[in-house]
């Protein structure tokens, strides 16, 4: 039996002085507005590698992993289908900012003065800001 599978993604949240790492988006869907940086996960790749990855491709920053900040899974988060959005809290290791990929622009933003944002990515700042 062929099952319906949704897809997956990453989303790396990176502060730096109190403010968030936003990405203004190249392509659709929400095409010309701010997210977290991330993308899909591929084949044979693991998540925490994707996220990496993802951030570099977006930011042209390395980073690591902190820790894993949560997980999404609401199936109208992406308008593209069901996506499982694994989030992840990274530090930056070496690089400067400058966008590439998917990533018009990239910005920091206070948390007090956030653009609109992307798919479900205000719940997830939001959720962040209640722990921190």
């Amino acid at each position: 039996m062929n099952h319906k599978k949704p897809s997956i993604t990453v989303d790396g949240i990176i502060i730096k002085d109190n403010k968030i790492l936003l990405i203004k988006r190249r392509n659709n869907p929400f095409k010309n507005n701010w997210a977290l940086p991330g993308g899909f996960v591929e084949y044979n790749e693991k998540c925490e590698d994707a996220v990496v990855r993802e951030i570099k491709e977006e930011t042209n920053l390395d980073t690591k992993i902190i820790r894993l900040f949560g997980v999404y899974s609401d199936p109208e988060r992406d308008p593209r289908g069901h996506t499982i959005s694994v989030i992840y809290l990274l530090k930056i290791v070496s690089g400067k900012p400058h966008s590439g990929d998917d990533a018009k622009e990239i910005d920091y933003f206070s948390f007090e003065n956030l653009p609109k944002l992307s798919f479900d990515h205000d719940k997830i700042i939001q959720d962040l800001r209640r722990e921190i």
